[in-house]
């Protein structure tokens, strides 16, 4: 699958060190406007698990249909927890855990893996075992179209792994701070 296809689909396509050129504010905006303004970008503290899977329903609720999120932040800084609450906001009730070693997990199908076309869908990818950006990209494709088809939202670990930065794609970055840790969420 080339490049080109995902470009026309989402607007992907910036490569690794190209800009836009757009500057985005550092300013931080309040949620509830949050999701109506382009660029903007918005942090919050969580001070535990807890807080953090409900940053992630909330999110779930708010994010528009078929929305990719990235998520960024080192081991242990919460990635999975987030994914657990954009679930539980989804209103879907299977375990969600890592995929670092399954690279994909596809939640909400219906037994036998098929799709409905009316529940709520989310694909979660790790890319943290992908070395090779070319590896990365190639499942990311994959997983992708199957995303875009279902109108699933798609959360990405480890977004650095690829050799494309998406352009339309909802950036969220979380690291620790004193007992909890930082989401940043960037809209696109």
């Amino acid at each position: 699958m080339g490049w080109k296809y995902l470009q026309s689909r989402r607007g992907f396509g910036l490569a690794c060190g190209e800009s836009t050129g757009m500057q985005r504010p550092e300013a931080t905006t309040p949620l509830s406007s949050f999701y109506q303004t382009s660029g903007q970008t918005h942090g919050v503290y969580l001070a535990n698990a807890e807080a953090t899977q409900a940053y992630g329903q909330q999110l779930a609720q708010q994010l528009p249909p078929g929305a990719l999120l990235l998520l960024k932040g080192d081991l242990g800084a919460g990635k999975t927890c987030l994914v657990q609450g954009l679930a539980a906001g989804l209103g879907l009730t299977e375990p969600v855990t890592s995929p670092t070693f399954a690279l994909a997990q596809h939640y909400g199908l219906a037994p036998g893996g098929g799709f409905s076309g009316t529940d709520p869908l989310l694909v979660h990818l790790d890319l943290y075992r992908l070395e090779q950006a070319a590896a990365a990209d190639d499942l990311f494709c994959q997983e992708e179209e199957q995303a875009l088809a279902w109108g699933a939202l798609m959360a990405v670990e480890w977004p650095e792994r690829l050799s494309f930065v998406p352009e339309g794609a909802w950036q969220l970055s979380l690291s620790e701070e004193g007992e909890g840790r930082r989401a940043v969420l960037v809209s696109p």
